[in-house]
């Protein structure tokens, strides 16, 4: 007999909290500005995280507190439709 899935429960996060992404592209120039303009005045700290052993690839963190959903959601879909962003966890 098989259990019926359970559609996952959604994470509680209490905001305002602090919050990484981890934004993967070609050029850690360009990542950082895409960072710069999806985060707007909010203050972020970014920090480099890893490149591939080729060096084709980079991952930088940004590091920030965000204040509601709304605003997570917001910066993570304004990173995740840059051209110079592959990848945004």
């Amino acid at each position: 007999m098989k259990t019926p899935c359970k559609e996952p429960r959604r994470p509680e996060i209490e905001y305002p909290c602090s919050w990484v992404y981890k934004v993967i592209g070609q050029d850690c120039s360009l990542l950082k500005d895409a960072i710069l303009d999806a985060c707007g005045t909010l203050s972020v700290t970014i920090s480099h995280s890893h490149s591939s052993s080729g060096g084709k690839y980079h991952s930088l963190n940004a590091e920030l507190t965000v204040h509601s959903e709304e605003s997570r959601l917001a910066i993570y879909e304004s990173l995740k439709a840059s051209p110079v962003v592959k990848l945004v966890l």
